[in-house]
C-alpha cells in the first residue's frame, strides 16, 4: 500500500460515518449510539474531511458582535446548540469569548466538550428536535449551531428552540449543508418565522466551505425586539 493509499483509506472511512449520521432520520437512540462510538474519532475524522463549519461560524459570532452588541466580547452569552465535541467552542474561546454553553445528543460528545475547558456548562441526552426543557426563554446573547442542522439529525422546525433561548435583539447563526437546505423545508421553514414575527433574517453566505465534498449555506438571523412568548409561558 503506497503512502496515498494510507491517507485515502482513513478519509473514506471518516466520510463513511458521516453518510451514515446522514441515514438515520433525526432518531434519536439511533443517532446517540452512534455518536457513542464516534466521539473518540470524531475531531480527527473531521480533519481529514476538511471540516471548516465551526471556524466560519465563530468568525461570523465574532463579526456579528463587533457590529450589533454593545459592551465586551467577555460578557457575551453564547448557547452552543449540537455542541458535539467542542469545536466552535473551542473556536469561540480563541476569538475571545468566555460565557459559553452547549448542548448535545450525546452524552459522550458533550464529555469531550467538556474536557476542551471553553465551556460554562455542556449538557448530553438534549435533543433538539423536542423542546429544550432545561434552557429557559431569551437567555442568550448569541445562539450558535453548527453541522447539527444537517440530513438525518435535526428538523428545520428545530429553529423556533434557536430562536426562543435567544434573547430579543440577539442573534441566531446556523450553518445548513447544501443538501439540507435543497431537500429540506428549511428554507419554508425561515419565511414562516418571518412572516410570524419570530426571527429576522441578517444576512445568509450562500455555498460557503464546509467539507471538503460539499458546501454549506450559513444564516445569520436576529431575534426582534418585542416578541411575544411562547403561549405555555404566558400568564
Amino acid at each position: 500500500m503506497n503512502t496515498r493509499d494510507q491517507q485515502t483509506v482513513p478519509e473514506q472511512a471518516a466520510r463513511e460515518r458521516m453518510k451514515a449520521s446522514h441515514a438515520l432520520d433525526g432518531d434519536a437512540t439511533r443517532l446517540a449510539h452512534l455518536y457513542r462510538g464516534w466521539a473518540s474519532a470524531f475531531d480527527l475524522d473531521q480533519r481529514r474531511v476538511g471540516y471548516c463549519g465551526p471556524m466560519i461560524v465563530a468568525e461570523l459570532a465574532g463579526a456579528v458582535q463587533t457590529a450589533y452588541l454593545a459592551g465586551q466580547r467577555n460578557a457575551v452569552t453564547i448557547l452552543d446548540a449540537g455542541c458535539g465535541t467542542g469545536l466552535v467552542g473551542v473556536e469561540l474561546e480563541r476569538l475571545g469569548f468566555k460565557l459559553i454553553d452547549g448542548f448535545d445528543l450525546s452524552e459522550e460528545m458533550a464529555e469531550k466538550a467538556r474536557q476542551t475547558g471553553v465551556y460554562r456548562h455542556a449538557q448530553g441526552n438534549v435533543d433538539l428536535n423536542g423542546r429544550l426543557s432545561n434552557y429557559s426563554s431569551a437567555t442568550y446573547d448569541l445562539t450558535v449551531c453548527c453541522g447539527v442542522l444537517t440530513l438525518g439529525h435535526v428538523r428545520p422546525d428545530g429553529l423556533h428552540e434557536l430562536a426562543r433561548v435567544t434573547r430579543p435583539n440577539g442573534f441566531v447563526i446556523a450553518s445548513t449543508r447544501k443538501s439540507y437546505a435543497d431537500t429540506t423545508y428549511f428554507e419554508d421553514q425561515v419565511r414562516h418565522m418571518q412572516d410570524e414575527g419570530v426571527l429576522i433574517l441578517a444576512q445568509c453566505l450562500r455555498d460557503g466551505r464546509y467539507v471538503a465534498e460539499e458546501d454549506a449555506h450559513y444564516w445569520v438571523f436576529q431575534v426582534p425586539g418585542k416578541i411575544s412568548p411562547p403561549e405555555d409561558e404566558r400568564p
